[in-house]
């Protein structure tokens, strides 16, 4: 609307401390790349002529856009709006309160099952890359083969890479079961490109096996692997990538680790790939990060 009435509720929405501004933006495509992209979970639309209908005395509407792929910020965000709106109209004494219209992207009825399941997937990838691949090769160790396979004119390298790769195939495997239940048991909506995922899931196998070989050089025992895998590396991961609690919810210094954390990012792809239908336009950034940790983590184990 362009008045100071207008821009007065804007003050009142980020004065309440449930909301930060992070752009303004003048047109709808705008508004959805800063959507699709993750950038805004809510977007405030004031249209013309708000202030003259408040004046007039008629009930004035603002249109409410939150991002239902991730179901509890989405939930979150109208209960506050609704409530900075009431209280505004508390406070200004309006018979006629402001009238919000909520419109729910990706995930229409907040549905959580479109929001946690695609999530499971990440799990189930981690677990077969990640703990399988450390314990197998603490078993090596244990057993004494891994010494005979060095002696061998194979390069430790090709032992490794030996080693790695057949659970980078089971993941696969387990990742391409899992997927038809996702779709037809669960109805999760698969609105992205198949090809994108795959491509994507690349990166984030690089984690989970580069962590399962770092893990491996930790452990002296596959219990110790395990247990290793589990309270050190899993269960963070699982606390900090925003697939329970959301990442802007949590404390700066909690978010600044996140950044380091690979599932935080696989996790954005799946729920973009499946529910927002974004492409490598939008998710290349997670990809890139994936790659640069992967390669990071490796170099870290063979150190």
């Amino acid at each position: 609307d362009r008045t100071a009435t207008s821009r007065d509720l804007v003050r009142r929405f980020t004065d309440s401390s449930y909301f930060r501004l992070v752009a303004s933006v003048d047109d709808q495509r705008a508004l959805d790349r800063f959507i699709d992209s993750g950038r805004a979970r809510i977007a405030l639309t004031i249209p013309a002529g708000f202030t003259a209908a408040r004046e007039a005395g008629r009930s004035a509407a603002v249109q409410l856009v939150a991002d239902g792929s991730d179901a509890m910020a989405g939930t979150l965000g109208l209960s506050y709006a609704q409530g900075v709106l009431e209280e505004l109209a508390r406070a200004d004494g309006l018979s006629l309160p402001i009238e919000l219209r909520p419109k729910v992207l990706y995930n229409p009825d907040l549905v959580s099952r479109n929001f946690m399941v695609p999530a499971v997937l990440a799990m189930i990838l981690m677990i077969m890359t990640m703990m399988l691949s450390s314990m197998a090769l603490v078993r090596e160790t244990e057993l004494g083969t891994m010494e005979q396979l060095l002696v061998t004119p194979l390069s430790p390298g090709s032992i490794i890479l030996g080693k790695l790769v057949p659970y980078a195939l089971v993941g696969i495997v387990e990742i391409l079961t899992a997927l038809p239940v996702v779709l037809f048991w669960f109805e999760v909506p698969l609105r992205g490109s198949f090809a994108v995922l795959a491509l994507l899931t690349a990166p984030f196998m690089l984690c989970t096996l580069g962590l399962g070989l770092l893990v491996s050089t930790l452990s002296r025992t596959q219990q110790q692997a395990m247990m290793i895998s589990t309270f050190v590396f899993m269960l963070p991961q699982i606390y900090l990538s925003g697939f329970v609690f959301p990442i802007q919810n949590m404390p700066k210094a909690f978010q600044l680790v996140t950044y380091a954390v690979p599932l935080r990012y696989y996790v954005q792809v799946l729920r973009g790939v499946f529910l927002k239908g974004v492409g490598l336009e939008v998710l290349w950034p997670q990809g890139l990060a994936m790659l640069g940790l992967g390669l990071a983590i490796l170099t870290l184990a063979r150190i």
